[in-house]
């Protein structure tokens, strides 16, 4: 058999579908951590760790630059990138976006962490604008009904309630009767750090740097961009300008 033969052969065992995402569409890459409520009860405070948050940001950070995306935002063991219309990294294949996403999630996870962790990641898409301000405001409702639940239900664990004995009691409860259960024992739910209530954001800003011009020897100030974390979020009509304003924002 001809090595070009033998190659071919090869390569028809090879299955992958080539989806590509929508052209014209905005994209947004959302991992999660696998299995990462045994992960992190092992090894973090509950029900909020300021250093799985740091470690979270960190990993975001890396994906919104590794992958040019021009927004992040995280909560709790989630993240959602935001990509642009005409955004073509690797020609918009869906297969090598997932599983590249997911890799490079696992991998700055583990080495902030120190400690091998996995990330699964699927993909999202919206015609408009308005249907990406649409996402955000329900991945930041999402953080804000489990950071609530979480506080109770670690709470009650705190006291010496079993799983189902915490699960059960506020099983069906309302957002007040939470809300009481954790201000008759002290906690304000309001009063709670921003960044556990609400996620955080991650977006490009431009800054201006000076240097040297190495033929003239003048002092010359240039424009760069650099990262910026946002960890004090607004929500509701306020949070919907705030996403606007990161995607019209300049990406260069």
């Amino acid at each position: 058999m001809k090595p070009n033969d033998f190659e071919a052969r090869m390569r028809e065992g090879e299955f992958f579908h080539s989806l590509r995402l929508l052209s014209g569409a905005w994209c947004v890459l959302r991992v999660d951590g696998r299995g990462f409520s045994r992960f992190t009860e092992a090894r973090y405070e509950k029900p909020f760790d300021a250093t799985l948050h740091q470690q979270m940001v960190r990993t975001a950070s890396a994906l919104l630059e590794e992958l040019q995306g021009v927004y992040a935002y995280t909560e709790s063991d989630e993240i959602s990138v935001l990509f642009r219309p005409d955004w073509s990294l690797f020609d918009r294949e869906v297969e090598k976006l997932v599983s590249i996403s997911a890799g490079v999630a696992s991998a700055t996870f583990t080495h902030v962490a120190g400690v091998p962790a996995v990330f699964d990641s699927r993909v999202w898409m919206g015609v408009n604008e308005s249907a990406v301000v649409d996402y955000f405001r329900w991945r930041q409702a999402d953080a804000t009904r489990c950071a609530l639940h979480g506080w109770c239900y670690w709470t009650l664990r705190k006291e010496g309630r079993s799983v189902a004995q915490a699960s059960k009691e506020l099983h069906g409860r309302s957002v007040g009767f939470k809300n009481e259960l954790l201000f008759q024992r002290g906690i304000n739910f309001n009063e709670l750090p921003l960044w556990q209530r609400r996620g955080s954001g991650i977006h490009w800003e431009q800054y201006e740097k000076e240097g040297e011009d190495p033929r003239t020897g003048r002092k010359v100030r240039t424009k760069r961009r650099r990262l910026k974390v946002d960890e004090s979020l607004p929500m509701k009509e306020a949070y919907d300008a705030y996403v606007r304003e990161r995607m019209n924002a300049p990406f260069s």
